[in-house]
């Protein structure tokens, strides 16, 4: 008899909670509270009162919970009532307590916390002088916002709270559909659905309420949709995708053709074609060819080379999804309830938010691009920054992290041998 299928995501966790570290929680504290304390009149026009778990001892919480990995609400608990999270100290309160506070807590107030901290977390960034990608580089000087968008689906739900026992096993969580901003990498929005089979289209409206003029966004396939290519280019957004392999298409004119690249604005569709011509791009590494479609027409805006690099920059967002679901646990839904996944949702988003700041402080020490530190390797050197600290012989995370003596945790990502690139002028680097 063959084995169940195991889906790594959906292990249950036995860890401890990890170290705590008073370098980190300052670091955190510094960061977010100001942002939670931005939020305390909102709090209060919802007519939420004061109470024992409030605004900042819930945020403070949920963060210590997601960077100490700590299992579930009943340690979380024992580590509220001993020890304190982040900018307070001690409290008493039951697991039944803390149970019924994620159930209650809007998880608006989560998400107002994250939108205040966003700016703050896009200056830092932006004065920082590590390099950038050279596309990305090439893109905004026509483009100031440039984003990427997916959509992903959460896991199944645990079925070992009292509220779910009568959920049919397996039914997942909802979807998630994300946007980062690829110039900052940080996720600038989220939508969320219950139904966690909905196609990607069916978060087109959401999409199109923040396109406008200066924006180029990047699309999988999951997003392919005539009509929706036209609302973008009638709003002043600018798009890139690839093109669906049974895709009917009318050639206008020709860009370029040679035996590695073509460019041609074409008319895509049959009978009901897009509203707008579009511009083919071809580019064939090895004996296969890439096609790309992007709205942009004026190669001079965006070369093939730029568009090819482009698309490849969206695959940070499945880079974002990694990092939320397995190391952030999102795949681990503390409860049931529409609220209460979305605030963790909100919580872990913010998280990651801050981890991408810290990331690119170390991508910043050693002038490397952002691209080449793993968050993953990052989030998981803490423990080692901490043991250094107790000995005295470390006090700054991001420099005992770029220090090159601490290579070996793997902050920075081996180049892969073999990756082809294509240069500005076409040829493969």
């Amino acid at each position: 008899m063959s084995e169940k299928p195991r889906n790594p995501d959906h292990v249950r966790r036995v860890n401890q909670p990890a170290v705590d570290n008073e370098v980190v929680k300052a670091h955190l504290t510094e960061l977010v509270l100001p942002a939670v304390y931005n939020q305390v009149a909102y709090y209060q026009s919802l007519g939420l009162r004061a109470r024992i778990l409030s605004l900042p001892v819930m945020v403070g919480g949920l963060l210590t919970l997601l960077w100490q990995q700590i299992p579930g609400v009943c340690e979380l608990t024992r580590v509220l009532n001993r020890d304190g999270a982040l900018w307070f100290g001690p409290v008493k309160v039951s697991q039944a307590a803390v149970s019924k506070r994620l159930q209650s807590l809007p998880y608006e107030v989560m998400r107002s916390v994250f939108v205040a901290l966003l700016p703050v977390l896009k200056e830092r960034w932006l004065v920082r002088q590590r390099p950038l990608p050279a596309a990305i580089q090439a893109a905004k000087e026509h483009f100031p916002e440039i984003y990427a968008v997916d959509g992903s689906s959460l896991e199944a739900l645990f079925r070992k709270l009292k509220a779910l026992q009568d959920v049919p096993p397996g039914q997942l969580g909802g979807k998630i559909c994300t946007v980062i901003d690829l110039l900052v990498r940080l996720p600038s929005q989220v939508w969320y659905k219950a139904e966690a089979q909905a196609h990607d289209t069916g978060f087109l409206a959401d999409i199109l309420s923040l396109v406008h003029a200066g924006t180029l966004w990047i699309f999988d396939r999951g997003f392919y949709d005539f009509a929706f290519f036209g609302d973008v280019v009638e709003r002043g957004g600018q798009f890139i995708t690839r093109l669906k392999s049974n895709a009917v298409y009318q050639v206008q004119s020709v860009l370029t053709d040679t035996d590695r690249v073509r460019d041609r604005i074409i008319l895509l569709g049959g009978t009901q074609p897009c509203r707008y011509p579009l511009r083919l791009i071809e580019v064939r590494f090895g004996q296969t060819w890439y096609r790309y479609l992007t709205s942009v027409l004026n190669p001079a805006f965006l070369p093939p080379s730029v568009v090819v690099e482009l698309y490849r920059q969206r695959w940070h967002i499945e880079e974002a999804f990694l990092v939320v679901k397995r190391l952030l646990n999102l795949a681990y839904l503390w409860t049931g309830s529409l609220n209460g996944i979305l605030l963790q949702v909100w919580a872990t988003w913010l998280f990651f938010a801050v981890l991408v700041d810290l990331g690119d402080a170390v991508a910043n020490e050693l002038m490397l691009p952002f691209d080449r530190i793993s968050l993953e390797m990052v989030f998981r050197g803490l423990y080692h920054f901490h043991r250094a600290f107790e000995k005295g012989l470390a006090t700054d995370p991001v420099k005992y992290l770029a220090d090159p003596q601490n290579r070996d945790l793997g902050v920075v990502k081996r180049l892969r041998p073999g990756v082809t690139r294509l240069n500005f002028d076409g040829s493969e680097a």
